[in-house]
């Protein structure tokens, strides 16, 4: 028979029972392996008081084997009792009977094993009812294998028996009050079963067990706010239908009318635009659902115009009805979004009807996709079809001259950062995208707007291209000529905000592009670094901090960029910037500054010279980003090397400062080492600061730091 479910009383009480009668036996056989002789004595007194009552029935011996603990029980026979006398025999009795029950159980598990497979296997195919037959097979053989428990229970919810699943679930939990997959399979039938409260507890318990499912967590508890959204929207609907809502009549009649067969395309068309017309708030649109709005498609002659090659002007007219139709139906509300996209000649149509030629039906199509990617719901939606197609489709539409452009840039953008789309459409970047762009450079208005669409991540650039798109960013290394001009000439007025647009976002492609090092950079480092360097002074700040971040980039690839730079009185610029700019700002500043002071004496000397005591470099020192304090003990630690800088920062914080670094536990291991050349430098170059050193008891690290020194 197979185990009940939870509400039979009888059931669970036997497993408690049989559960006590476990622990009981396992304290027993811990007394009798005892080292302490008094309780050795006990658990034999208590064995013998054992094997005089009635022996388990051969039944109750079979049903108990199905457990995970190793229970014996003292074998009754009178050879037994013989033995129990002696404690040896008691233990040689317990270690047979315990073998015996091992060999039974690893027959029982090898059986419910197979049956779970079986079960497994049918529930691949479908068949969901055999599959919870071959589960409660294994459970007969095995009560206590949870995953058992689990597998049936996601069969029953595929049967929608939700009661039962949760069951089940519960009973995983007796084996293993740390299932995960139970937790998750009783949210999901709390769920259904619209117990959104003890859903929620369901996926909150998931998050305690593993922190990491953090991700799983998020979803469970979104579709759990969705669907109870869902319903208290539906049952608002249904108060107002009937309170005799004027709105809900007129989007039943409507929709009955468009629904009826042999009509004209005029008149499918005039209802549909009446329908847009009521559909306009959150009432309407639960009405529009819940009246099976979205099988409009069922009817041939709104189907066919729909999905049309080529269209005549009515049948176009009709589609446009449609799609704003359904911008209204799904404005604002997830599940119409998500029941839209559900329809296989919607989301198979969305593709064609952007690159059908009629650029009407291209603006709403546009609009509609546009009120799924501004929302992560609506991404996650869009995502689930096939993108790859859409990213060629998209990019084409650059070359428009209207809104089109903008409604294509900014999907674009809003799927850029999505990792599925980028792995979706990695395969078709270099093929479609990059000729594209080529020829796009001609237009600064343009080129604005898909470079804008390409490196949507800046000023986190790492988060535009991955690394599995590094043969995109080399192929679009090549264009770095031309993307240099349009920061220079490239807009007839350069104080346009358009323009100004531009060159900002060309910046900031221009910093995905520089990740890498290659050939052509190297040939471009000094023009670029040089219009970087004129940019400094631009009244935009976006603009100033892109600039100073591809100057951070570009400089490593030339020392003749940086010379170049220096001359150009880059330090002074950077000092002005590091002591009134932004986090990113100076970020970007500190980063140049060790550049240029890492190869360029000069660069040392007016750092020096310009930054008194060097105040700016120890108020960074404290800075709580660990790349900005790694910098700037390094452009320190180079301008220590100039004679009377040491000697400059006596009486200064310096050596606290230094030592707490080079000490402390950063996560860049470039802080520590940084700070302890800097550290071991100032005390080379300036032996007073030894003294302070010693108050601080930092000798130990000086030491260590010294090895830094020697290895520089």
């Amino acid at each position: 028979r197979p185990p009940a479910m939870l509400s039979d009383a009888d059931t669970e009480a036997d497993f408690q029972r049989f559960l006590r009668r476990v622990d009981d036996v396992t304290d027993l056989l811990q007394g009798l392996n005892s080292p302490d002789s008094a309780i050795r004595a006990k658990a034999i007194a208590e064995t013998e008081k054992r094997l005089r009552e009635p022996g388990a029935s051969r039944e109750e011996e079979e049903e108990e084997s199905r457990t995970t603990v190793n229970r014996t029980l003292i074998n009754t026979s009178g050879t037994a009792r013989a033995e129990a006398v002696d404690a040896d025999g008691f233990l040689a009795a317990l270690e047979k009977d315990a073998k015996e029950r091992a060999q039974r159980r690893r027959r029982n598990e090898q059986l419910a094993n197979a049956l779970k497979e079986q079960g497994n296997e049918a529930f691949r195919a479908g068949d969901f009812g055999l599959a919870i037959q071959r589960y409660s097979e294994g459970l007969e053989k095995l009560r206590d294998k949870q995953e058992l428990y689990t597998n049936r229970a996601q069969a029953y919810l595929k049967l929608h028996e939700y009661e039962k699943a949760i069951s089940d679930c519960e009973w995983a939990l007796k084996c293993n009050k740390n299932n995960l997959k139970a937790y998750f399979l009783m949210g999901k039938a709390h769920l259904a079963l619209q117990h959104f409260s003890e859903a929620r507890q369901c996926y909150e318990k998931m998050l305690q067990i593993d922190p990491q499912k953090e991700n799983l967590f998020k979803d469970c508890v979104k579709e759990a706010e969705l669907e109870e959204k869902r319903v208290r929207a539906e049952e608002r609907a249904e108060r107002e239908v009937q309170a005799g809502n004027v709105a809900a009549l007129s989007i039943q009649e409507l929709l009955q009318r468009i629904s009826s067969p042999g009509q004209d395309l005029l008149y499918y068309t005039g209802g549909i635009r009446l329908l847009a017309e009521v559909v306009t708030n959150c009432s309407g649109q639960t009405f529009f659902r819940t009246n099976n709005g979205f099988s409009i498609l069922r009817n041939e002659t709104v189907r066919g115009a729909f999905c049309a090659e080529s269209r005549s002007p009515a049948e176009v007219e009709l589609c446009v009805s449609l799609l704003l139709l359904w911008r209204a139906a799904c404005a604002g509300d997830e599940e119409n979004q998500r029941l839209l996209l559900a329809q296989p000649e919607v989301s198979a149509q969305l593709p064609e009807l952007l690159s059908c030629g009629t650029a009407q039906i291209q603006r709403e199509t546009l609009a509609l996709i546009s009120l799924y990617s501004e929302h992560e719901s609506g991404r996650r939606l869009l995502l689930r079809q096939d993108l790859s197609r859409w990213l060629q489709i998209l990019m084409a539409f650059v070359k428009s001259t209207d809104a089109r452009a903008e409604s294509a840039m900014n999907i674009l953008s809003d799927l850029a950062g999505e990792e599925r789309f980028q792995t979706q459409c990695q395969a078709t970047f270099s093929r479609d995208v990059l000729p594209l762009f080529t020829q796009l450079l001609v237009c600064p208005q343009l080129c604005a707007q898909v470079c804008l669409a390409v490196c949507p991540g800046v000023p986190s650039p790492q988060l535009c291209f991955p690394q599995s798109f590094s043969c995109p960013r080399r192929a679009l290394a090549a264009d770095l000529p031309a993307l240099l001009s349009l920061t220079q000439d490239g807009c007839p007025d350069a104080s346009s905000p358009g323009c100004q647009q531009c060159v900002f976002a060309v910046l900031g492609l221009m910093m995905n592009l520089l990740l890498e090092s290659n050939g052509t950079i190297q040939d471009l480092a000094v023009p670029i670094s040089g219009r970087c360097l004129a940019l400094l002074s631009h009244h935009d700040g976006r603009i100033v901090t892109r600039a100073i971040g591809v100057l951070s980039r570009v400089l490593p690839a030339s020392p003749s960029a940086v010379e170049e730079v220096v001359r150009g009185g880059v330090v002074k610029k950077m000092l002005k910037f590091l002591k009134a700019g932004g986090q990113l700002t100076c970020s970007y500043a500190i980063q140049t500054l060790s550049i240029c002071t890492k190869s360029s004496r000069r660069a040392q000397e007016e750092l020096l010279k310009g930054d008194k005591r060097f105040q700016v470099l120890l108020k960074l020192l404290e800075a709580g980003d660990e790349l900005t304090v790694g910098n700037a003990a390094f452009c320190l630690s180079q301008c220590l090397q100039l004679p009377g800088a040491a000697s400059s920062l006596l009486g200064s914080r310096v050596v606290q400062l230094l030592l707490r670094q080079a000490g402390g536990d950063a996560q860049r291991t470039s802080v520590q080492q940084n700070s302890a050349i800097a550290l071991g430098r100032l005390c080379v170059a300036e032996p007073r600061h030894i003294h302070q050193l010693r108050k601080l008891n930092g000798l130990a690290i000086l030491n260590s730091s010294m090895k830094y020194v020697h290895s520089t």
